[in-house]
């Protein structure tokens, strides 16, 4: 490594580029996603697309990224990442990035919850049923089910091939903070049934022209061990969890935690976090995902990456000598592909440390996205046993 400063004083950024996948991964078969290609089928579909400053940086030097041309002299090191969790979830993603390999992947529900749990769960929060209760894009089924939901009071419960369970609900029918009661009654329930959230989906409007709100809340199961994160703050290393990254770990291993309300705000709130402080910021941009991949919606998708490719500019002129960044992905979600969820794939890897030594290799194919929590790891010398560095 090249910066002289002491580990504490060292500066990472980890930025999740939450679903855009590079291709499918060798199992994509065992996942029905044959053929998923986030970055590649929106770069095949959308006219016009080019991501200029992650080309400098190495994205089309990546094995399979064949679509753009290659740099000649690559700004960053660049290679791509199997997951060996058995998964294709957020959490799962995240944690094995943390160190964290799941053999058993969270349990999915695609024909809608049994009585098992939704019996106990009208019980819990006193109402004689709910509506929906099947996999479903929440703003489908909002608008399906909103009206229903505004005479009744009966709250809408939906998942998805996530490991999920979200209880959405009209704000002028049920308010927020009772809503949140709901889903912590939903905790206590489904968690040990071996799902990994329960989300709150808050509403306003009119139908048919409901919106989701700004204060969905997440009540995530915590990781079932001690990750990289936990092994940096116990070191006296600043973690920061920009966007939802305190919900995805529950704060475990956090020292900060700070909301986005979107993409933007989440580069707006890292270029802050370079302003005054030092450690570990690791940052999750989920509009990728939420508002486009699950969506199946290519075009804004690709308008949503180049805006990224236009900020990283700056995110990189306002990086001090000897700071880290990594640039990934934790899953794909092609929003070419026939469904509404995640994709098996493979995830890019982008390391740039500025004017240091690690930029312009080729780190190949990593076997796992535990390398990540290795190489942080190493960057602030603190001991680590899970991955292998690619510094």
């Amino acid at each position: 490594m090249s910066s002289t400063r002491s580990s504490t004083d060292r500066r990472a950024v980890l930025m999740v580029l939450d679903s855009v996948g590079v291709g499918e991964a060798p199992d994509a078969e065992q996942f029905g996603d044959v053929g998923a290609d986030t970055l590649g089928n929106i770069a095949r579909t959308v006219a016009g697309f080019d991501l200029p400053n992650l080309r400098r940086m190495g994205i089309g030097n990546i094995e399979g990224v064949d679509y753009f041309d290659p740099a000649d002299d690559p700004s960053a090191s660049f290679g791509r990442m199997q997951e060996q969790s058995n998964g294709k979830d957020t959490a799962t993603g995240h944690w094995e990035f943390g160190g964290i390999i799941m053999e058993e992947g969270f349990r999915t529900f695609p024909d809608g919850f049994g009585d098992d749990i939704i019996d106990p769960f009208c019980e819990a929060i006193g109402v004689d049923g709910v509506l929906g209760n099947r996999p479903e894009s929440g703003t489908v089924i909002i608008e399906q089910l909103g009206r229903e939901h505004e005479q009744t009071g009966q709250p809408i419960v939906y998942t998805s091939a996530d490991p999920v369970f979200q209880i959405a609900a009209h704000e002028d029918v049920v308010d927020v903070d009772t809503l949140y009661d709901w889903c912590k009654a939903a905790y206590d329930i489904v968690i040990p049934q071996g799902i990994s959230r329960v989300i709150a989906r808050p509403f306003v409007g009119e139908w048919p022209d409901y919106e989701r709100t700004a204060r969905r809340k997440d009540f995530s199961c915590p990781p079932p061990q001690n990750t990289v994160l936990d092994a940096l703050k116990d070191a006296g290393v600043r973690t920061t969890g920009v966007g939802k990254i305190g919900d995805i770990f529950s704060g475990q291993g956090l020292t900060d935690q700070i909301k986005t309300r979107d993409n933007d705000h989440g580069v707006e709130v890292t270029l802050n976090c370079l302003g005054d402080r030092n450690g570990l910021i690791f940052v999750n941009l989920v509009d990728f995902d939420s508002k486009f991949g699950h969506r199946r919606n290519p075009e804004g998708y690709a308008d949503a990456l180049m805006r990224f490719d236009d900020q990283l500019p700056v995110l990189l002129q306002a990086m001090d000598q000897g700071d880290l960044l990594i640039i990934t992905a934790d899953h794909g979600n092609d929003p070419t592909y026939e469904g509404t969820d995640h994709t098996r794939e493979y995830v890019p890897l982008l390391v740039y440390e500025k004017q240091g030594q690690t930029n312009g290799r080729n780190l190949g194919t990593r076997s796992t996205f535990a390398d990540i929590g290795a190489s942080i790891a190493d960057f602030f010398d603190v001991d680590w046993d899970v991955g292998q560095s690619f510094l």
